[in-house]
């Protein structure tokens, strides 16, 4: 099968160069506990059962994750028996075992609800459909408790995947700590984090993302909130760069390449000034092969419809949605 893409992370593919099918993408400006309520109802109409939420819950006392008071409305109102999972680190930090994962988990203020380090109990191998490097992927074992999978994510950049969406959250979120992060990182019989080329490892973290996503099936969904995007992700904790990208707002969707492709062209959207420090880390780390790599292997649509749920239930384009967004100015 052909697809239009060119093989190339560095390089973004407008819109209307797309080809295939659309999705649908909800978008709200409204970054708050209620907007998130808002817009998750949206897309949850097969989340059931025991439900699992990804959350990247960051290393200790990180400034950009998501707020809790938000994550725990939404629990409290929409999923009052789920459980933010994880997994613990491949590098060695905060959350490198599940005992000092605990500990920053208790230090970030995510006691309100249970938290799941998937990989305590060991792995499982969910196997990777039609994959160029894997044919299966080493999760953390308790991913086989839930039934659906709510993966909430916040968009920024990322140091080695030029940036972190829905993608990279839950490709490298829940792979466990030992064997799948090491798979998609290294060479074989290597320790070193840096020995994948840029191009591979886009697409080693999307075969990862497609295993966890062919588990579920219909029953996963996924929301980003495009809000304080550093060019770091939560993984650098209180080193993350300082935030120079406007806030944006939050997407949703059932199909994770449309809600990735739809965050990636709102920071594009944005002003020159406001996003060249996160578009240039997308294009050094060659993130776009994410995106052209998801959809090549079937995992959804790079078009698709953005429906403003501010403004009636309207199709838009990113251009009309940042529109109004003020430059984020750091205190």
């Amino acid at each position: 099968m052909a697809y239009n893409c060119i093989i190339d992370g560095r390089k973004y593919v407008p819109f209307e160069e797309r080809t295939g099918n659309e999705s649908i993408v909800y978008f709200t400006r409204d970054l708050s506990a209620e907007g998130l309520l808002k817009i998750y109802r949206k897309v949850n109409a097969n989340i059931t059962g025991k439900v699992g939420i990804k959350l990247h819950t960051g290393e200790k006392n990180g400034p950009n994750i998501i707020p809790r008071p938000w994550v725990k409305y939404l629990i409290e109102k929409e999923l009052p028996d789920a459980s933010i999972v994880e997994t613990n680190t491949y590098y060695e930090g905060d959350r490198y075992t599940t005992e000092l994962h605990r500990e920053t988990l208790k230090i970030n203020g995510w006691t309100f609800c249970p938290v799941d380090i998937m990989d305590e109990d060991g792995t499982v191998a969910l196997p990777v459909k039609n994959g160029k490097w894997f044919t299966e992927m080493y999760m953390g074992k308790n991913i086989t408790k839930y039934d659906s999978l709510l993966v909430l994510t916040h968009f920024k950049g990322h140091l080695m995947g030029g940036f972190g969406g829905s993608n990279k959250n839950i490709g490298i979120g829940c792979a466990d700590g030992r064997i799948g992060k090491k798979m998609i990182h290294t060479e074989k019989g290597s320790d070193n984090m840096w020995s994948i080329a840029e191009e591979e490892l886009m697409e080693r973290i999307s075969e990862s993302s497609k295993a966890t996503v062919d588990h579920f099936g219909k029953n996963i969904t996924f929301v980003n909130v495009l809000r304080n995007m550093s060019v770091s992700c939560d993984c650098e904790g209180c080193a993350a760069m300082p935030v120079v990208t406007p806030n944006i707002g939050i997407v949703a969707s059932t199909d994770i390449v449309a809600v990735d492709s739809a965050s990636v062209d709102l920071v594009y959207a944005l002003d020159e000034k406001d996003h060249a420090d996160l578009v240039e880390r997308i294009r050094s780390r060659h993130g776009h092969r994410q995106l052209s790599y998801m959809k090549e292997l079937g995992m959804g649509n790079d078009r698709y419809i953005l429906i403003d749920l501010d403004n009636d239930e309207k199709r838009i384009y990113p251009k009309e949605a940042v529109k109004d967004v003020v430059p984020f100015e750091n205190e």
